[in-house]
């Protein structure tokens, strides 16, 4: 026994043995930590084997440095870049815990909001489990303190040393390759944090959150008052009239927005196996009190649910590449729906069942001014009642009653759907249509999620007529983005009915719903061209909100003098006139391809497509300039994020005051008695 200590002492004793130490058991502390104290969500046999080696190549990489000196400046090196390591990790495990998100740069910069946002402080949010990660730091320097490991002088070669930082850097190739080929576009469309450290780890994600806010920094310090005075001269230029028919009529109205995940425009009237797919909202469609748009684009690129919510929130388009929702939601200034309606008397709250961080929503919703944001800690979520990305519909529908009915009256109330989304996959349970048999995996299923979500919807409505709040809301349903993407051109032709599809056939394809019922609400099918980037005019005008002065690139779909001309983010447009796809153009009516255009057509091809190549590029220089926050429209209040904690104690109790405060709500309508069991399901989840 003796033997086999003192021949562990003497390994231990060498500079490589205790290298190796240190890095062991700051991997084992880091894989426990990621098990224990995060919420990764690692399924699959790749991202677990991942999520196991990304510790090593960075943690490896740093470590190194000490190796390149000599003696005690070598140990000393090797503890303090464990330590400085290891109380990164301590803080995200703290900071997690309270706001389901990683710490950045940013928030470490403006750690005054940081702070306050902590609740009770910070020894309110730790836990004694939360120090083991020091205990390897501190059994290293007791084994050096009590010389229970000698400290090893001779020198090791420099091209060792070496060999180590270039192992590190191949390591950190070969896991950036195989995260890639999991998930791709993981960096250049980066959705949720979460994703990042579970492939890559949180030594990585650390270094790639500075260098991504060192560069907007850069392009935020360069950017002028003058560059804002461009923008507005251009939308002062471009802004389209209200309508005088519907400008206020909606005016004191509740809101709903229906956020109908991968939606698409085909599915309204469309029938499959002997039945409708979608009959409630057919019928809804074309109800007298609907306002429908029949010609109605999503604009979203590589942010896709995130693009259409910033188009929707605050009338900018989305980025060339990535989401600005998580680039840019957490530090940048906006002129957000929530904000202005809530400047308004409106109670302002977005609902979703799945992850906070997903997007940045919960620092963006901040930015944008949200009161509340019921994410997936307000809910009782058990294994079956999710699928995908999140809760199943008629479930998180039935659930967020409760906190509807506490928000003071009137209030703007977006509710994000998740089960139609793609892969679509549902259990046998909640299948209520055969698939498409088209033999395309990716889109045979589509119809099945798609019907089990106007399944919920009709649900939710039911709910809202026993209820009382149907006849005091304005219902808005959109859809954010495609379901089927155009690279299945054999499926959608096999859709359509057609023998195949065109360009031109394949930008139809991806129209959207869009539609606005309130009982009283003079409805009807819509012509007019527009897109996400038209849906914040549009309500504002309707509620009877000036919005004359504000930094919108959209127009009130309503308006009898607006540009139709739709930009999408790659540069292509549609219009009444033209559908441009790459260097191809067709002739929006007729959908044949314009071979060469006339004198006059083509003055008005360049017109439109200088309206779509100045709105985007402005549109980005507002984002990535944050110029916003060198202007504000009158009758309107800066966003103070440190305002908001979505944090559910938090904000269940601020929820709680305003409602006593205001006596506006459901409930208190209702004499204190809830609404919950108005909401009936057949989920068989619930059975």
């Amino acid at each position: 026994m003796r033997s086999t200590l003192k021949y562990v002492q003497d390994k231990l004793s060498s500079r490589w043995g205790f290298f190796l130490l240190t890095l062991v058991l700051f991997w084992i502390k880091t894989v426990v930590a990621y098990e224990t104290k995060f919420t990764l969500g690692s399924t699959g046999s790749m991202q677990q084997f991942l999520l196991y080696l990304n510790p090593i190549p960075t943690a490896l990489l740093l470590f190194g440095i000490a190796i390149y000196f000599r003696g005690k400046k070598s140990y000393w090196i090797l503890l303090i870049v464990d330590f400085i390591q290891t109380t990164w990790l301590f803080a995200n495990m703290v900071y997690y815990r309270e706001f389901s998100d990683f710490l950045s740069l940013g928030i470490i910069k403006n750690s005054g909001s940081v702070a306050n946002n902590l609740d009770k402080g910070i020894a309110g949010i730790l836990r004694p489990t939360d120090f083991f990660v020091y205990l390897d730091v501190i059994l290293l320097i007791l084994l050096l303190i009590f010389k229970l490991v000698k400290i090893d002088y001779n020198p090791i070669k420099k091209r060792y040393a070496f060999i180590v930082t270039i192992a590190s850097i191949l390591l950190t190739a070969g896991n950036l390759g195989l995260a890639g080929k999991d998930r791709p576009q993981l960096l250049t469309r980066t959705f949720d944090n979460n994703y990042i450290v579970k492939y890559l780890g949180l030594n990585f994600y650390a270094g790639y959150n500075v260098y991504q806010t060192q560069k907007e920094s850069a392009t935020r310090k360069n950017a002028t008052s003058k560059d804002m005075d461009e923008v507005l001269s251009y939308l002062n230029k471009n802004r389209a009239g209200s309508n005088i028919q519907y400008y206020g009529k909606a005016k004191g109205k509740n809101v709903f927005v229906l956020h109908l995940e991968s939606f698409q425009q085909f599915m309204i009237d469309y029938k499959w196996d002997g039945q409708e797919v979608t009959p409630t909202i057919n019928k809804y469609y074309h109800d007298q009190n609907t306002l429908s748009f029949d010609n109605f684009f999503h604009q979203v690129g590589q942010g896709k649910t995130s693009d259409a919510e910033m188009m929707l929130e605050s009338s900018l388009y989305g980025l060339p590449s990535g989401s600005a929702m998580t680039t840019y939601g957490t530090q940048n200034t906006f002129q957000s729906a929530p904000a202005i309606l809530d400047q308004k008397g409106y109670s302002t709250a977005a609902f979703h069942g799945d992850v906070g961080s997903f997007w940045n929503r919960n620092n963006t919703y901040k930015s944008f001014g949200y009161q509340y944001f019921f994410s997936e800690p307000y809910y009782d979520v058990k294994t079956n009642y999710k699928v995908g990305y999140g809760m199943k519909d008629k479930i998180f529908l039935k659930q967020s009653v409760k906190y509807i009915e506490q928000l003071p009256q009137p209030f703007y109330a977006k509710l994000i759907t998740l089960t139609n989304h793609y892969p679509y996959d549902l259990d046998s349970a909640n299948v209520s249509i055969k698939k498409t048999t088209t033999d395309d995996s990716t889109v045979d299923g589509y119809v099945q999620t798609s019907k089990y979500l106007d399944q919920s919807f009709e649900e939710f409505i039911s709910y809202l007529k026993k209820s009382g709040l149907y006849k005091d809301s304005m219902i808005v349903m959109y859809g954010d983005h495609y379901g089927i993407s155009n690279n299945h051109k054999k499926a959608i032709a096999q859709l359509l009915g057609k023998k195949e599809v065109t360009s031109y056939d394949l930008t139809m394809f991806q129209k959207v719903p869009f539609m606005i019922h309130m009982d009283g609400l003079k409805g009807g099918i819509n012509h007019t061209y527009g897109g996400e980037i038209d849906v914040l005019p549009t309500l504002l005008d309707l509620l009877g909100v000036k919005n004359t002065d504000t930094v919108q690139f959209g127009n009130d779909l309503l308006s009898k003098n607006r540009n139709q001309t739709v930009a999408f983010r790659n540069g292509d447009f549609v219009s009444p006139n033209f559908t441009k796809v790459g260097n191809t153009t067709y002739d929006t009516k007729t959908g044949k391809e314009i071979k060469t255009l006339t004198a006059e057509q083509q003055k008005t091809y360049d017109q439109e497509l200088k309206h779509v190549t100045t709105s985007l590029s402005l549109s980005d220089s507002v984002i990535t300039g944050d110029l916003l926050r060198f202007y504000t429209p009158s009758n309107f209040t800066k966003v103070n994020k440190s305002d908001y904690n979505y944090k559910k104690s938090k904000a269940l109790e601020t929820l709680k005051n305003a409602q006593e405060k205001e006596k506006t709500s459901l409930i208190e309508q209702h004499g204190g008695v809830s609404t919950e069991d108005l909401f009936k399901t057949d989920a068989p989840e619930l059975k």
